[in-house]
């Protein structure tokens, strides 16, 4: 995860996520270009893709799911997420362990 671009922006840390959605599970899968690989298991259709994320997101970090939001990319596989209450360093041990193997 020390890969992983984190930044700071009106106290909440920021990434990118690259999401694949329609996914045989709800993952994540590390870091590729400097943004988290995340497998969603939800389509693409309605927002279920983004509100898989967010709890994918959310379940890895530890935190409440009002604490993850997409601050750009709703109707992208790209996306700018944005996360309240953890420091960086937290972030990336949190998605080291939530991690799994390729």
């Amino acid at each position: 995860m020390e890969t992983l671009a984190l930044t700071e922006k009106g106290g909440a840390v920021r990434f990118e996520v690259h999401a694949k959605p329609r996914a045989s599970k709800s993952a994540v899968r590390g870091v590729r270009n400097g943004a988290l690989d995340v497998a969603i298991a939800a389509p693409p259709v309605d927002g279920a893709a983004n509100a898989e994320l967010v709890r994918v997101l959310a379940r890895a970090l530890d935190v409440a799911p009002k604490s993850v939001a997409i601050a750009r990319g709703d109707a992208s596989r790209s996306k700018l997420v944005e996360i309240h209450g953890v420091s960086p360093a937290d972030i990336r041990a949190r998605l080291a362990a939530a991690a799994s193997p390729r």
